[in-house]
Formats: C-alpha cells, sequence, structure tokens
C-alpha cells in the first residue's frame, strides 16, 4: 500500500462495517451506523488541524487552553452517497463549511460524469475533506479531486468507509499529494464495478432506493 492512504483497523470502526455490510441491515440503521463510522474516522483524519492557545476562565482562575485555530475547514461529500457521511464529520467540528460534488457512474463506462459542484469561495484557504463511503474504481474519486483540485484547493483528504485495491491505487496514484483514508479494503471488484464482498449500493442502502 502506498504511503499516502491509511487503512483504519480500530475496532469500533470494524465492528461497525461489519454491522452495514449484513444484506438484513435495514435503511434506518444503515444511515445512522454510517454516520457513525464517519464520526470515528473524523476523529483520526481531524487529528493534524491546528490550534492555538486561547485565554479562558475556569470557575477558579484564568488559563491558557488549546482550541481549534480558525475554522478553516471544508466537507466536501460526492453526491449523492456521499451525504451519508456528512453529519458524522460536523458532529465534531459543526462550524465547518460543506461544499457538494455531483458525480455519477456510466454504466457502460464505468467513468464518471459531473453534474454538479458548489464549493465555498474561499475554498483555497481549507482544508477540503472530500468524502464518498465507496472507493470502488477510483474513477469518480479521481474526478472529484482533480476538480476540487482546479477550484484552488489545496489541501485535500479522501475519506471512504470502504475501498477495492484497484480504486485506492488509482487514487493514489494519481493524487500522491493528498491523504487516503479507508475503513476497509476488500478484495476486488467485479465485472460491473462493484466491491467484493462489499455491502451493495451504498446510496441505495442509505437513502432506502433500490
Amino acid at each position: 500500500m502506498r504511503d499516502n492512504v491509511i487503512i483504519f483497523d480500530h475496532p469500533l470502526i470494524q465492528h461497525k462495517i461489519s454491522l452495514i455490510r449484513s444484506k438484513d441491515c435495514g435503511t434506518r440503521e444503515f444511515r445512522t451506523v454510517a454516520g457513525e463510522i464517519s464520526m470515528l474516522m473524523g476523529y483520526e483524519v481531524m487529528r493534524d488541524l491546528e490550534t492555538e492557545l486561547v485565554e479562558i476562565e475556569t470557575p477558579l482562575e484564568k488559563m491558557k487552553g488549546p482550541m481549534l485555530k480558525g475554522k478553516k475547514l471544508a466537507i466536501v461529500p460526492i453526491l449523492r452517497a456521499g451525504l451519508g457521511m456528512v453529519d458524522g464529520m460536523l458532529s465534531l467540528v459543526p462550524s465547518a463549511k460543506v461544499g457538494h460534488v455531483g458525480m455519477y457512474r456510466d454504466e457502460e463506462t464505468l467513468e464518471p460524469k459531473e453534474y454538479y459542484c458548489k464549493l465555498p469561495e474561499d475554498i483555497s484557504q481549507r482544508l477540503v475533506i472530500i468524502v464518498d463511503p465507496m472507493l470502488a474504481t477510483g474513477g469518480s474519486a479521481d474526478a472529484a479531486v482533480d476538480f476540487v483540485k482546479k477550484q484552488g484547493a489545496e489541501q485535500i483528504k479522501f475519506v471512504s468507509i470502504l475501498a477495492a485495491p484497484e480504486g485506492v491505487e488509482r487514487l493514489a496514484q494519481a493524487h500522491p499529494d493528498i491523504s487516503i483514508y479507508c475503513g476497509a479494503v476488500d478484495r476486488e471488484l467485479n465485472e460491473h464495478g462493484y466491491i467484493l464482498p462489499g455491502l451493495g449500493d451504498a446510496g441505495d442502502r442509505i437513502f432506502g432506493t433500490k
């Protein structure tokens, strides 16, 4: 695995991924647990956020304590499945701005097609965390990162709950300057570009559309 790829081995993350893999996991549970996974992953993804000492007054005395430096963070989900990861991330940093990148995969070529993009105006000054539950072929992720870079973003992290080796390799090779975080990396892609053993279509399972 490349140096810019981080695979989580935390037992809570692994346990919760197993929960949503099950075909018996309903929409409500899937959505809730996916949000919990996102929050747990976000805790580590944001480990290197800058802090500064700020004077505060406790009930007993004044002191200087570390607080986040500024509010320069943006969460950017790849629509539509990425929306399922936003609330988990925002629960950690409610002040973060949220952008959106709309991508869909051509069922024949398996290549991404962009249909929407809306980012904070000061995106170049922010750490951008792009989220998508599935990193399959890597096409949508590659295109989304490329597009966000073209809008001026310089600090980018990509976070997925589940990935295929093919997708991880493609994204890491195309963008060696970003950090890629995955909850788990599965065996392979099938001929339709789905991750095996996987968990099915994350968007359908989050929003209950099949």
